[in-house]
């Protein structure tokens, strides 16, 4: 069943938002608002995506009406070089939001993966363009199946047992919970951010996990994220290495 426009205005009031039925990437769509200059907060949403984007050059599996697919233009009074710090308060907003609306505990793997038993429920993609952050959220509500060949294996809130999960009230939560997190921001700076993010997230420290870094992949154990939002991994040798950019995960059987 498609979003109600009329039931997510509502919700929202005077909040822009900007739906299609189909579109390449919400990322895109934002793209375009953004340099028609739409106000913070503006929505770019679709009921499927035909090249959904995730990090790294990744596709995001987005069948029609079976997930939550959107991008919202975001105008903080934070510097470009901030994207990390944006991404962990949209992980934190969606990560209580699923807790609010569907009642279903998840996990954070930095920088942009909610997780649910380290199989993935939701990804975010941060970008500055235009003078804008494009914040895009990608959620599986009720898919089934997915393709193979996934770099993490994925879940859905129906695979959860959480089927019917209203995508209006879970956007309107989210929507309001990113304010929440950039007026704390705003007010206390980055430092409650990478708190909160460390309290409510298992790889933020003391995790094993391998990192795929542009041009090697290397084993350690997390260790806190620095003051700009980025992880540290302390690397067998005792010294430490900041990932900057990277695929994080697990290491097997550990």
């Amino acid at each position: 069943m498609a979003i109600d426009i009329l039931q997510l205005k509502a919700l929202l009031p005077g909040r822009a938002i900007h739906w299609l039925q189909e579109t390449e990437s919400t990322m895109n769509e934002a793209s375009l608002l953004a340099r028609q200059q739409a106000p913070h907060g503006a929505i770019a949403g679709a009921e499927r995506q035909t090249q959904g984007q995730g990090r790294m050059g990744r596709n995001w599996h987005s069948p029609d009406g079976e997930g939550l697919y959107v991008t919202f233009v975001l105008r903080p009074e934070v510097p470009s070089h901030d994207a990390p710090i944006l991404t962990i308060c949209l992980g934190l907003a969606v990560a209580e939001s699923l807790a609010r609306v569907a009642d279903l505990r998840t996990d954070l793997r930095w920088p942009n993966d909610v997780l649910v038993h380290e199989r993935k429920l939701a990804g975010i993609l941060v970008k500055y363009e235009d003078g804008a952050f494009l914040a895009g959220i990608g959620i599986n509500m009720e898919q089934r199946s997915f393709p193979d060949g996934l770099a993490t294996p994925a879940t859905s809130l129906a695979i959860e047992g959480r089927p019917g999960t209203s995508r209006e009230a879970l956007l309107a939560q989210i929507a309001t919970l990113i304010d929440s997190q950039l007026r704390m921001l705003a007010a206390g700076g980055k430092d409650r951010i990478i708190e909160m993010f460390t309290l409510v997230s298992s790889y933020a420290r003391g995790k094993q996990v391998e990192v795929e870094f542009p041009s090697s992949m290397e084993r350690g154990i997390t260790d806190g994220l620095n003051e700009d939002g980025y992880l540290w991994l302390r690397l067998p040798n005792g010294k430490r290495k900041l990932v900057v950019a990277g695929g994080v995960r697990p290491v097997a059987n550990t």
